[in-house]
């Protein structure tokens, strides 16, 4: 595991749309009171075997008390057109109300071909359209992932970062979190047999809490 520099990107202007069906604003959403924060995630693949996913159910298991996890689903989205902008579909709609009810995200994904999976990058289109409501505005969010490779999802998490600072999400930059992944590491059910790993992860979702109040107490949603 490495711990690497990344940067994060200027505000993305705009100008708004407005849709023939609703579609939530991020910036009018209050900081909850309550004690805890409500973190949306997202499973870049789409197997049903997916390592990633048994990733996730260890990052939530080793997640501090606070944190309430829900998945967003991307599965069911079409294929993202400029097209859809002034009349967006009912699984667009769903995917933006998801993340306008999340005080944060946190994006868990593989490497496919050096880069981030088809799937997930349909996902942040439809969720940053149409120009002007873009839905990860300003949002506190952290990437991680898990590859059988050595590289660890670097080059993956490289290009989601690039694709994040545009959409002017409020990244925590560090620490960083490459994972190989065994079927002897991760046996299942969020478990992890390695102590120095189940560390490094408590750990790093302890700082992803730090970085969403950090975040919330300047900019509330």
């Amino acid at each position: 595991m490495s711990a690497l520099a990344a940067a994060e990107g200027p505000r993305v202007p705009g100008r708004r749309f407005e849709l023939t069906a609703a579609i939530h604003d991020p910036s009018t959403k209050e900081h909850s009171s309550m004690a805890s924060y409500k973190v949306g995630y997202f499973v870049g693949s789409l197997s049903s075997t997916s390592i990633n996913r048994e990733l996730s159910k260890a990052l939530i298991r080793l997640a501090p008390d606070d944190l309430e996890f829900t998945e967003i689903p991307i599965r069911d989205l079409p294929l993202y057109s400029p097209d859809y902008d002034t009349n967006y579909p009912p699984e667009g709609l769903a995917l933006k109300e998801a993340i306008s009810r999340s005080q944060a995200i946190l994006f868990v994904t593989p490497e496919y071909n050096r880069s981030i999976p088809g799937a997930l990058k349909n996902a942040i289109d439809w969720a940053s359209r149409p120009w002007g409501r873009n839905s990860f505005d300003h949002v506190p969010a952290a990437v991680v992932g898990a590859s059988i490779g050595d590289i660890r999802t670097a080059l993956s998490q490289q290009s989601l970062r690039a694709v994040l600072s545009f959409c002017n999400t409020r990244q925590m930059t560090s620490p960083e979190a490459y994972i190989k992944y065994t079927p002897d590491l991760f046996p299942g059910n969020g478990e992890v047999t390695d102590k120095t790993t189940e560390d490094f992860l408590a750990a790093y979702m302890q700082e992803f809490r730090d970085h969403i109040v950090r975040v919330l107490t300047v900019l509330p949603r």
